[in-house]
């Protein structure tokens, strides 16, 4: 079956969301966008991802904890995982590569975390928007070996893009999958990536970013586990 997907969601946890994404507000966009499937992947942090999980299950929406992760190259990547056991044990190994910067909300924004009636319920203190001190092939493995997907974010971009800081994809990474921005002519990429499965999400950061019917995926039955299996063939 086909389904429309947006994997590239930020929550009010990422300073540089708009206070209004929280996890009602998401899931009641996507659903009214038509969507079947999203992620919630904040910077660095899977902290919104559970209580999105939940009401996506109680609202017939398929919701994927994940992470927008920077490695220590400063390129992004989308990283998704089957459970929120496996995206909190990578988050705790990124929180353990992270510098102990304290966030200023003055300059940066709140990292609110959030409850199932959007009720702010905590803050993270430590900076998000930060690259941590992981190699790129240390990240891409450990991501790997816990079941996860993960592949470069936004690589039409001209900052925190594995092109705009490497100028290539390296074989070594094992990379099969990119993923383009919202605002990618799709077209232009098929040929010069040929043999990549080409994603092409929001990086919504405000409400009205998120996708609507324009990315799709074609998987036997809208569940976490075909979900999978599609993505890492």
């Amino acid at each position: 079956m086909k389904i429309a997907y947006d994997f590239h969601i930020h929550t009010a946890a990422s300073p540089c969301a708009d206070d209004y994404m929280s996890p009602n507000n998401i899931i009641n966009m996507a659903k009214l966008n038509g969507l079947q499937a999203i992620a919630i992947t904040d910077h660095n942090t899977c902290a919104n991802c559970e209580v999105v999980m939940q009401l996506g299950e109680q609202n017939d929406l398929l919701v994927i904890p994940g992470m927008e992760i920077e490695c220590m190259e400063e390129f992004h990547c989308i990283a998704l995982f089957k459970d929120i056991k496996t995206a909190r044990q990578i988050e705790d190994y990124v929180m353990s590569h992270m510098p102990q910067i304290k966030n200023r909300v003055d300059i940066f924004g709140h990292q609110h975390i959030l409850n199932k009636e959007d009720d702010v319920v905590g803050e993270i203190e430590r900076l998000l928007l930060t690259a941590t001190g992981i190699p790129a092939e240390h990240l891409f493995k450990a991501v790997r070996e816990v079941g996860g997907v993960i592949y470069p974010a936004h690589i039409d971009r001209k900052s925190y893009s594995i092109i705009s800081n490497l100028g290539f994809i390296p074989d070594e990474l094992g990379i099969h999958m990119i993923e383009l921005s919202k605002s990618a002519l799709i077209h232009e990429y098929v040929q010069k990536y040929k043999g990549f499965t080409i994603m092409q999400s929001s990086d919504a950061h405000y409400l009205q970013d998120i996708l609507q019917q324009e990315s799709f995926l074609d998987i036997p039955s809208i569940c976490i586990a075909d979900l999978f299996n599609h993505l890492i063939q």
